[in-house]
């Protein structure tokens, strides 16, 4: 399964005095398996091209597929492999409207025809997977939960479609530093089950680094750059800085201590990678 993007141009208002070219020439290819990560400053292109992964928008020019079908046509594959692409928005809690938990997320495996003991299936199967308990929360009000359980419901009526690829576009956008710990963390295990790959819009670059495989750098409707998240922030640095984008917190104390003479991994990903290697620096100089 792969997600294939091949030369797309996308305007809004074409034909008025108000378009905008939000893409332009963009071709790219994600592929099962992957933790791609896009960024890019405000009005970059990042949410214009999410919204052609899973067939909301349709390229002014060029194509996109999935799998081979091209999600601009009228056909009924078509319109069954955009279900393999599941597509979470920010503030996604403002788009949950049923009465029960259970009920928000049985909406989409009901809109698939699902026959009842499957849809049950899927929502018990969901909520476990973003970590609600059924027993505690199927029958509650999806409007009376915190903000980070309101997006987990949210999440999970997404994942019951059986999604190949899940985007998530800001996950963490309006939360708490609890909350947004929280949903991370739970994006992490979801990966690491291999049961769908995941494509992630963030502004935060430690969020991005710690989690991706791959990084897709927006900038004026462009890919600009896309590889691995550290040698894209540890050799792109000219290019990220014109993209309105910067390199991770972490990443800038690992190279001011390096600067100094102390040896420290500038690829380390996690705080707690370089707080053990900086740690080991230490006790190899008998410094502690």
């Amino acid at each position: 399964m792969s997600i294939v993007v091949e030369k797309v141009s996308y305007i809004y208002g074409g034909g008025t005095p108000y378009e905008k070219k939000a893409l332009d020439q963009v071709s790219l290819e994600i592929h099962e398996g992957e933790f791609v990560g896009i960024i890019g400053h405000t009005g970059s292109g990042k949410s214009t091209l999410i919204q052609h992964l899973n067939g909301l928008l349709h390229p002014t020019s060029g194509t996109v597929s999935v799998n081979g079908v091209d999600l601009a046509e009228k056909s009924t594959e078509a319109s069954a492999i955009r279900h393999k692409v599941g597509m979470v928005f920010q503030y996604p809690e403002h788009q949950l409207f049923e009465e029960t938990v259970a009920k928000d997320i049985a909406f989409g495996p009901n809109n698939l025809h699902c026959l009842p003991d499957e849809t049950e299936r899927r929502v018990r199967e969901a909520m476990k997977f973003v970590g609600l308990d059924y027993d505690t929360f199927a029958e509650r009000s999806p409007f009376r939960l915190s903000g980070g359980q309101m997006r987990r419901v949210a999440i999970a009526g997404v994942i019951a479609l059986h999604p190949d690829f899940l985007i998530l576009d800001e996950p963490s956008a309006g939360l708490d530093p609890i909350g947004r710990r929280e949903i991370f963390s739970q994006i992490r295990q979801w990966y690491k089950t291999g049961r769908f790959s995941v494509i992630l819009v963030s502004h935060n670059m430690d969020d991005i680094a710690r989690l991706a495989t791959r990084l897709i750098v927006m900038n004026c409707g462009r890919a600009v750059l896309d590889g691995s998240p550290m040698d894209i922030f540890l050799h792109h640095r000219d290019i990220l800085q014109q993209s309105g984008v910067d390199v991770p917190p972490l990443t800038k104390t690992l190279e001011y201590l390096q600067e100094r003479g102390i040896r420290v991994p500038l690829a380390a990903r996690e705080t707690e990678e370089a707080a053990q290697a900086l740690y080991d620096e230490w006790r190899t100089r008998g410094t502690c």
